[in-house]
C-alpha cells in the first residue's frame, strides 16, 4: 500500500497517520542520563561562502541555548568534526569521487574548526570522525557508555547526512534518540524536512527545542555550574 500526493514533512498529519498504521512513529521518550552530541558545527558546513556551507545561524542560536542548559546540568557533551590527512589516502577513491568536497576537509584547516560560539570546554571532547555517523570509526560509543548515558540529544548538521546517520547508529545501539527540530539544519529545506520525518518515524523522537530545553532545565544543576 502506498500514499500519493503528500508532502514528506512532520506537519503532514495524513502521512504521520499512514506511517503509524504501518507500525512506525512509536514514542521512545527520554532515558535517565542524557548526553548532547553536537555534530559538525564547523566552518565548512556553517559558512555560506564555502562549497559545502549554508546559513545555519538560527540553528546555531538554538544549539548555544541547549549547550547552556546541558552544561548547567553537568551532562556529557561531545563535539564532532570531519577531517582527513592531507595525503587523502584515508578518504578512499569512492568517497572522493562521490563527495568531491571531501578533499577540502583537511586536518588543521579552518574548514574543520568548530564555530567560536560553541565555546567548547576542556572536558568536552572533539571527535574527528571519518564518515557521516559520529559512531563510525570513533570511540563515541565507549565515551557514552563510560558516562552511563542512555539518551543522546543530536544537534548540528546536516539533517540529511550526518544527523540522520548518527541518529540511526545511536538507535541501533539501543540509545534513546532525541532530535530538537530547530537545532538541526541542512543546505536543502526539502531534504531537511523529509529526513526529520524519517528520523522521527524510524530512529528517534523529534521534539521542539522548547520542549527539550524544558526537560534539561528541570534537571538538577551541577554543584559547580
Amino acid at each position: 500500500m502506498s500514499i500519493s500526493h503528500t508532502t514528506h514533512t512532520l506537519d503532514n498529519a495524513e502521512l504521520r497517520n499512514f506511517y503509524e498504521k504501518a507500525g512506525f512513529r512509536g514514542r521512545v521518550g527520554w532515558g535517565e542520563r542524557p548526553a548532547l552530541l553536537v555534530i559538525d558545527m564547523a566552518g565548512a558546513w556553517t559558512s555560506p561562502e564555502e562549497m559545502l556551507g549554508s546559513d545555519l545561524s538560527a540553528v546555531e542560536d538554538h544549539i548555544v541555548e541547549l549547550l547552556g542548559a546541558a552544561r548547567r546540568a553537568g551532562l556529557p557533551i561531545i563535539f564532532t568534526t570531519m577531517a582527513w590527512d592531507p595525503s587523502l589516502s584515508e578518504i578512499g577513491e569512492v568517497i572522493r569521487r562521490k563527495t568531491t568536497h571531501s578533499v577540502r576537509m583537511l586536518h588543521g584547516s579552518t574548514n574543520v574548526e568548530l564555530r567560536p560560539r560553541m565555546e567548547r570546554r576542556p572536558e568536552e571532547p572533539l571527535v574527528v570522525k571519518p564518515r557521516a555517523s559520529a559512531f563510525y570509526g570513533t570511540n563515541v560509543d565507549g565515551m557514552l557508555i563510560s558516562a552511563k548515558a542512555d539518551t543522546v540529544i543530536v544537534v548540528g548538521c546536516s539533517t540529511s547526512g550526518c544527523i540522520r546517520a548518527t541518529a540511526e547508529s545511536a538507535f541501533n545501539r539501543g540509545f534513546h534518540v532525541i532530535v530538537p527540530a530547530e537545532a538541526v539544519g541542512d543546505r536543502s529545506q526539502t531534504a531537511h524536512q523529509g529526513n526529520l520525518f524519517d528520523i522521527d518515524a524510524r530512529y528517534g523522537d523529534v521534539e521542539p527545542v522548547a520542549d527539550v530545553l524544558e526537560t534539561l532545565r528541570a534537571l538538577p544543576a551541577r554543584a559547580d555550574a
